[in-house]
């Protein structure tokens, strides 16, 4: 058995196909971790939800911002974005039962054998492992409770940006949310920022650091994201950061855990 890891999928799921299988990918006995935006701005989303779905348990996906903003949309809570190319989904004879199952899909994700966790944006500096395990639970249970509809509404906004134990309510399932799915760059004191997401070496970025960079107890695991194309597949001792631009034009990247073997796939534009 192998555990692969991939970054955003964003609905290419053509490159997706290709490069499983350049893998050799047994969805018989191989595991496909997810790092979030299964869906948006590529032709298949559609394809791509029924795809991971169907795969059960050999998959592990996190949620990322589009895909919550597809369940918002969907509950009609909010536009449909203009590149998003979702209303395949929308239109779908089994749109509820995918909904339903993405409804369910965790913020978190830990590995039950190998040393590695899985957030889409990351875990923000402030946060130990403990600590991040409850926020992701806390916002993970309203998600799939009956009160899931009040958190969507409520969900949008930059603030507060910036983590304290004394958060409460809809601000601190927020800030979790966007930590989890929105975050980049922080201050020094490891306010959030979310208006830049060029690369750090890019970035005219004065106090701005990547939250991977500011000073943080030791997690004990390797943090594995996505979100941030711009980092083209950046990686250290602690972060790997694998959502390589495929639905820019640049390519998906496949990481098999065991040996660290890369799979690059060059994608076309598609956003």
């Amino acid at each position: 058995m192998s555990t692969y890891l991939v970054g955003d999928i964003q609905g290419c799921f053509d490159d997706l196909c290709d490069l499983l299988e350049q893998a050799h990918f047994n969805p018989q006995q191989d595991e496909l971790w997810l790092s979030g935006d299964l869906v948006a701005r590529g032709p298949q989303s559609l394809e791509t939800l029924r795809f991971v779905k169907g795969l059960g348990d050999k998959a592990t996906t996190v949620l990322g911002n589009h895909d919550l903003h597809l369940l918002t949309v969907a509950n009609g809570l909010a536009k449909v974005k203009s590149r998003d190319k979702i209303q395949p989904i929308l239109d779908a004879p089994d749109r509820d039962e995918l909904l339903e199952w993405l409804r369910q899909q965790p913020l978190l994700a830990e590995h039950p054998q190998y040393l590695f966790v899985m957030a889409h944006a990351g875990i923000p500096p402030q946060w130990d492992l403990p600590i991040a395990r409850q926020q992701a639970r806390e916002v993970e249970a309203c998600l799939r409770s009956d009160d899931y509809l009040w958190l969507l509404k409520n969900m949008y906004g930059n603030g507060p940006d910036i983590w304290t134990p004394d958060l409460s309510g809809i601000e601190q399932y927020r800030y979790t949310i966007n930590a989890f799915t929105r975050m980049r760059f922080c201050y020094p004191n490891g306010r959030l920022d979310m208006d830049c997401k060029l690369s750090p070496e890019q970035a005219e970025t004065g106090q701005l650091k990547p939250w991977f960079d500011l000073p943080r107890q030791p997690l004990g695991k390797k943090v594995i994201f996505g979100h941030w194309a711009a980092l083209m597949g950046y990686e250290d001792q602690h972060v790997i950061g694998l959502d390589t631009g495929c639905v820019w034009g640049n390519s998906m990247t496949l990481l098999r855990w065991e040996d660290g073997a890369r799979f690059e796939k060059a994608c076309p534009v598609y956003a």
